[in-house]
């Protein structure tokens, strides 16, 4: 195999690819991309078997073949290359990466190791791209890392009357973006696709963009097409929890607040958090919010947010990055905080628009 390119095509090919790449080494293969040239088209796979992405791109071929090469150090070693051509050479031994006046010689993994990898190119379903990035931005961060709870590390595709519904949660928080009048997805049964395949798709599309992303999903997998690229994971099989009971109809407590001036605020308090136990304590009253943070070993922090409240006198306590990442991913100018009590589930939503909600347990504090 041995084709040229231009080196920023190159690395971000490679850069995408290696996102699928496994760091667990009982296969040492899976530390590699395939790379199979054909005329003058170029596809990158990488896998570690749950997730796997397909990258293509267009270069000027001069040898059709197959290899596998180290994903991150070859994807390091051509970001550093001069700007230019990259020529790379590659047979199943070792591969020769080439550029003005540098020159690598890399060992290779045989691709008779390498995984078969079936990505389909067929859709089933499209959905704007602008739609569904700010959902997945809005969604994706209140997803598990844990891997103990496997359940809540994915995000939950359900059909609505008429749209989608994306939810996502970690026990201590809850989003939820409702996308109207996009079909096709899913069908009577909800599926729950890994957050970590849907991260790799958000870096790939912003809300800005035009278009729409070709979906195709079957009894164990779903494929996102988008471009040049395709990302296909296994879903997450199991009973998703029953996020709507804890959703409340109504709340007796109501503050409405620039979102900007709360987020500064928010985020001035926050310096003196040294650890995620610390809470940032919310007083709302009429006319506003007073933030408070102490932190035993270095001090305290307040500061006035003014804002429109209805409801009783309540001093409220968050986990403070939890708090700042819903905020963040409202859209529009203006925040509304509900609340019941110091101790029941709070909700953040937009002022201007009510197709996303993120609620968020409060924290005990005496």
């Amino acid at each position: 195999m041995k084709f040229r390119s231009e080196r920023d095509s190159l690395v971000e090919a490679l850069s995408t690819a290696r996102q699928a790449v496994s760091t667990r080494m009982s296969m040492p293969v899976l530390s590699g991309v395939l790379m199979t040239t054909e005329g003058n088209q170029l596809t990158i796979i990488g896998t570690d078997n749950d997730l796997s992405i397909r990258v293509t791109l267009e270069v000027i071929g001069i040898e059709d073949g197959t290899a596998v090469i180290p994903a991150r150090l070859a994807t390091d070693i051509i970001r550093r290359l001069e700007p230019g051509a990259v020529t790379l050479d590659a047979t199943s031994e070792q591969v020769e990466i080439s550029a003005s006046r540098s020159q690598f010689s890399l060992r290779a993994f045989p691709p008779v190791e390498f995984p078969a990898v079936s990505i389909t190119t067929q859709t089933s379903a499209q959905i704007p791209i602008s739609a569904l990035a700010e959902g997945l931005d809005q969604v994706v961060r209140a997803a598990s890392n844990d891997e103990a709870r496997p359940l809540l590390t994915g995000v939950l595709l359900t059909k609505t009357d008429g749209g989608l519904r994306l939810v996502a949660t970690d026990s201590y928080r809850l989003a939820l973006r409702e996308l109207p009048e996009v079909a096709g997805v899913v069908g009577e049964d909800d599926i729950l696709v890994p957050a970590r395949a849907l991260e790799e798709l958000k870096r790939l599309v912003n809300p800005s963009d035009e278009g729409s992303i070709g979906i195709h999903t079957t009894d164990s997998e779903i494929t996102f097409l988008v471009g040049g690229v395709a990302i296909s994971t296994r879903l997450i099989s199991g009973t998703y929890p029953d996020y709507r009971q804890l959703i409340p109809e109504s709340y007796p407590n109501s503050l409405h607040l620039g979102k900007e001036t709360l987020l500064g605020a928010l985020r001035r308090v926050r310096i003196l958090v040294k650890d995620n136990t610390t809470p940032v304590r919310m007083s709302m009253r009429n006319g506003g919010v007073d933030l408070k943070v102490v932190s035993q070993e270095v001090g305290e922090g307040t500061e006035t947010v003014d804002g429109d409240y209805t409801g009783e006198d309540l001093t409220i306590a968050f986990n403070p990055s939890y708090l700042i990442e819903g905020i963040e991913a409202v859209a529009g100018d203006e925040v509304i905080i509900e609340t019941s009590d110091a101790t029941r589930p709070a909700t953040v939503r937009s002022g201007e628009q009510d197709s996303y909600r993120y609620l968020l347990m409060p924290v005990r504090v005496s």
